[in-house]
């Protein structure tokens, strides 16, 4: 095992840790944003608003994250690539979370509806007040859990050049003609970090059941 490449690489390792962190925590907000909107519209009496909410997350959900990223790229001119990822993974990301949080708001007692309802509350004000909040709680650890998965899926951003742990790991390869040793670097750095928000997202979960 050869890691002499460390002492004057290792600030790659760091700012591509930096760049991926920051992607993905951009992803998990505009996602949810998304996902919220979109499970919202699944569980419509609309038919047109639910219908496109099903054919957008099945459509997302059926194609490449790959896919979408180069269509987002090379499809929207002059977009910087940073926001090309962002915008990609959020679109893939909030197909996803909107099938988590509809599933939040189905478990939620349909009765707590009907109360609000009937003491005359309209239904935005009533998913505000009491349906999101408590669909929001039962589903955070599943949220969580999305955020670990695109820290992961985030290695994709690489391909149209952002400076992510995977480009900047490819870059120390190339740079070094060290092909193996690098790639064990960002596979201990993913690790840490999926490792570590695990972790915290136990404690936090833990932390829910006890105030329940």
């Amino acid at each position: 095992m050869n890691f002499s490449f460390l002492p004057k690489y290792y600030q790659f390792f760091i700012s591509g840790t930096g760049y991926t962190l920051f992607i993905s925590a951009l992803t998990v907000v505009f996602g949810l944003m998304g996902g919220l909107v979109l499970a919202l519209m699944k569980t419509s009496k609309n038919k047109v608003l639910k219908s496109f909410a099903v054919a957008y997350i099945e459509f997302i959900r059926g194609t490449p994250l790959l896919i979408q990223l180069y269509i987002v790229y090379y499809g929207i001119s002059d977009l910087p690539m940073l926001a090309a990822g962002v915008i990609a993974m959020s679109i893939n990301s909030a197909a996803y979370i909107a099938e988590i949080i509809r599933a939040g708001i189905g478990a939620v007692d349909k009765g707590q509806m009907e109360a609000a309802r009937s003491l005359g509350m309209p239904v935005f004000l009533t998913y505000k007040e009491i349906i999101i909040p408590q669909a929001m709680k039962n589903i955070l650890p599943a949220l969580g859990n999305e955020f670990i998965v695109l820290i992961k899926e985030s290695a994709i951003v690489s391909v149209i050049g952002i400076h992510d742990l995977m480009y900047n790991t490819d870059t120390v390869r190339g740079n070094t003609f060290i092909a193996f040793e690098p790639l064990v670097i960002a596979a201990l750095i993913y690790f840490v970090l999926t490792f570590t928000l695990s972790k915290l997202l136990g404690k936090v979960e833990r932390g829910m059941r006890v105030s329940d």
